[in-house]
């Protein structure tokens, strides 16, 4: 499919309370401790337990690196997650990013994440896809958020 030419896709383990937000619009921004080492265009939502289910895909707008205090004065408002949540994630750690969620896609039917990579087990933080794995998912199962 054309949608994935050129383009880098990741999968991201989300948990299903942060996973919603994103897929309802309400929260903005993806928290991570860690940088890519090759930024994705595409990141691909897979849902943990208990729902265990690839849910959809968004358009990464963007990626800010910062030390947690600045991320959270910067994406407070369209965080989707409470300041205590956020405090717990970030302690200890010097710096983190904020992905910026661009256009939200939620799956009509949510996928098994054996059918989409070919394994149960999902990423601890994150994994690279390739653009075929992409086509497969984004075909017809398809729904703007």
């Amino acid at each position: 499919m054309a949608l994935c030419q050129d383009l880098s896709v990741a999968l991201l383990s989300i948990h299903p309370e942060y996973a919603n937000k994103i897929l309802n619009g309400s929260k903005k921004v993806e928290f991570r401790k860690w940088m890519f080492s090759n930024v994705p265009s595409i990141v691909i939502i897979y849902s943990t337990s208990p729902v265990s289910l690839v849910v959809g895909f968004f358009t990464v707008d963007g990626i800010d690196a910062s030390d947690p205090v600045s991320l959270w004065g910067m994406y407070k408002e369209v965080a989707g997650i409470k300041r205590s949540a956020f405090n717990d994630y970030f302690r200890g750690a010097e710096r983190g990013i904020a992905i910026r969620v661009g256009k939200v896609h939620k799956l009509l039917k949510p996928l098994p994440l054996e059918e989409l990579i070919g394994s149960k087990r999902p990423p601890q933080s994150f994994r690279y896809l390739d653009f075929d794995l992409c086509s497969k998912m984004i075909s017809s199962n398809l729904a703007s958020a």
